[in-house]
């Protein structure tokens, strides 16, 4: 059995990326005083919950791309510059979400003062070339020879799905049919929430609508493949000792690509779902029997995996993948 899915010492880690990570570990715990000891609302929630949850979530975002850095055999440099891109428009973004906290202010969507619609519009300026950058690094990953390939493979499919899963929030900018009837006297542009207003009945700790579609849901579920897939391939190499069968690298390989595609259609489905302005928690009978479906398909898929003897198993080369 082998693997290359190990973690690297600190100092091998993108220092840039590293050391974001670590303010963003220091804003959350701030912020999460902010939540305790600051009795402002702000859309329905505490105003410090946004500083708090974009803090957490960059640290792990940042945290797992660091690591996939330390993968590339080559295009180093490029990866360095894309991973320095990454960490320093998430600091600026954050700089200018928690500024807007502190004044008590709404960051995103926000146009009611020329000031609040610059941030806004540089807030928006950085998450393009965030996206951008980690698009360099899905690429490189893409391109690079990683000898394991359920390694390979559980890094590519995860940055793929979370590029997609980071594009939904330019989806959430666009105004709502209120707004549009509204015109240019709406100061704000834009919404997490489809169907509903936002800053309604939400659920705890996440914001999430209860009442209607939130893309937020979607935006998160997507860009946390980054971390979930290769979570599970670490699951199972650590479940291999154990398991005869897991010990096989093409056994891996096949489950990779399950996990990767239910997770993908998780993703699309919990997407369609806000869309259509059904709550998370309220799923409709058409959104049910798609649940069911892809739970289906992914256990008939596992078992699949398991089963296939080893001689059939074939995995698309990168240059394939991209063809």
């Amino acid at each position: 059995m082998s693997s290359s899915l190990s973690f690297p010492r600190v100092r091998e880690l993108h220092r840039p990326l590293v050391w974001f990570s670590a303010s963003m570990a220091l804003l959350a715990a701030i912020a999460f005083g902010g939540v305790l000891f600051d009795d402002r609302i702000l859309v329905g929630v505490p105003i410090w919950t946004k500083p708090f949850k974009f803090a957490v979530s960059f640290v792990a975002y940042c945290m797992t791309l660091a690591w996939m850095l330390t993968l590339l055999p080559r295009g180093r440099r490029v990866g360095w510059w894309a991973g320095t891109a990454v960490a320093v428009t998430s600091l600026i973004e954050m700089v200018l979400i928690t500024m807007q906290a502190i004044r008590g202010r709404q960051s995103h969507f926000n146009h009611e003062t020329s000031f609040d619609s610059a941030v806004f519009q540089v807030m928006g300026a950085t998450v393009a070339l965030l996206w951008l950058a980690a698009l360099v690094i899905a690429v490189l990953l893409l391109r690079a020879r990683i000898l394991d390939r359920a390694t390979a493979w559980s890094v590519r499919l995860a940055s793929l799905i979370a590029l997609v899963g980071a594009a939904i929030g330019f989806v959430m900018t666009q105004p709502t049919p209120e707004q549009l009837a509204v015109g240019d006297d709406a100061g704000i542009v834009g919404a997490h929430s489809v169907g509903v207003p936002d800053g309604g009945p939400s659920m705890a700790l996440t914001g999430w609508s209860t009442t209607g579609g939130d893309l937020r849901i979607a935006h998160f579920f997507g860009m946390h493949a980054l971390q979930v897939i290769p979570l599970v391939l670490l699951l199972l190499v650590t479940l291999a000792p154990r398991f005869a069968r897991l010990r096989d690298e093409r056994v891996r390989l096949r489950l990779t690509f399950v996990a990767s595609g239910t997770y993908a259609a998780l993703f699309a489905l919990v997407t369609w779902q806000a869309l259509r302005g059904q709550a998370l928690l309220d799923p409709d009978g058409v959104t049910l029997a798609t649940a069911g479906a892809i739970a289906l398909l992914g256990a008939g898929g596992t078992w699949a995996a398991l089963r296939a003897p080893n001689h059939t198993v074939t995995a698309p080369t990168a240059k394939e993948f991209v063809s």
